[in-house]
C-alpha cells in the first residue's frame, strides 16, 4: 500500500469515527439534553476513550456544535436535491417531512429552542451561524414564491409563515404521538404535514 493510500485510508477512518462521534452526541442529547450530557457519556456509547474523543472535539460545546452543523448540512444538502420540477411548497413540504422523519428517529434535538445557553453557545460558533443564516435564506425565498404562485396564504407576512415553518419541525405533538399514541412514523409524518400547510379545518 502507498503513502498515498495509507493516508487516504486513515483519513477516512478518522471521518467514520468522527461521524459515529456525532452520531452517539445526537443520540445523548435527544436523550439527556444538553445540560446533562458529559464527554464521558459520549465517549462510553462509542466505546472509545474520553482522550480519543478530545481528538476529535475540545469540548462539549464543540462537540454540540458539530452536531448542529450537520443537521444544518444535511437539510441544505435535501434542499439541493430537490427534484427539479418541485414548485416551492413541494420543496417545503419535502424538507419538513425530511426532518420530521429524523426527528422521529431520535437525529433531531432542537437545542437552541429549548435553551437560552445553548442558543447563545451556538450564536458563538460562526460555522453555526453562517449556515442558519444561508438556510434561512433559501427557506424565505421558497415561502415568497410559494405566496406569489398562490400555494401559501399572501395575506400572512413571510416571517410568520416561515417562523411556523420552523416551529413544526420541534412541534411537542410529534413526541405525544410517537408516545402515546398507535400511529407509525409514516401517519405521524402525513398528519403533521397536513396541519402545517392546510390547517385544521376541513
Amino acid at each position: 500500500m502507498s503513502i498515498f493510500s495509507k493516508l487516504k485510508f486513515k483519513d477516512q477512518a478518522f471521518r467514520l469515527r468522527e461521524d459515529a462521534i456525532l452520531d452517539a452526541t445526537t443520540a445523548v442529547l435527544a436523550s439527556k439534553g444538553f445540560d446533562l450530557m458529559t464527554m464521558d457519556d459520549v465517549a462510553k456509547l462509542i466505546g472509545i476513550s474520553k482522550p480519543s474523543l478530545y481528538k476529535h472535539f475540545e469540548s462539549k460545546e464543540e462537540l454540540v456544535g458539530a452536531a448542529m452543523i450537520r443537521l444544518l448540512d444535511g437539510a441544505t444538502q435535501q434542499l439541493e436535491n430537490m427534484p427539479p420540477h418541485f414548485n416551492a411548497k413541494e420543496s417545503l413540504s419535502a424538507l419538513l417531512e425530511w426532518a420530521l422523519r429524523v426527528r422521529l428517529d431520535g437525529g433531531l434535538p432542537f437545542l437552541p429552542s429549548t435553551s437560552n445557553a445553548v442558543r447563545e453557545m451556538l450564536m458563538r460558533n460562526l460555522s453555526y451561524v453562517g449556515r442558519v443564516i444561508k438556510l434561512n435564506s433559501r427557506l424565505e425565498k421558497l415561502v415568497i414564491a410559494a405566496q406569489k404562485d398562490g400555494s401559501l396564504n399572501a395575506d400572512l407576512s413571510p416571517d410568520v409563515i416561515l417562523f411556523s415553518y420552523y416551529a413544526r419541525s420541534c412541534d411537542p405533538a410529534v413526541d405525544y404521538l410517537q408516545k402515546f399514541s398507535k400511529m407509525d412514523a409514516d401517519s405521524i409524518v402525513e398528519n403533521m404535514l397536513k396541519v402545517c400547510f392546510q390547517g385544521l379545518e376541513k
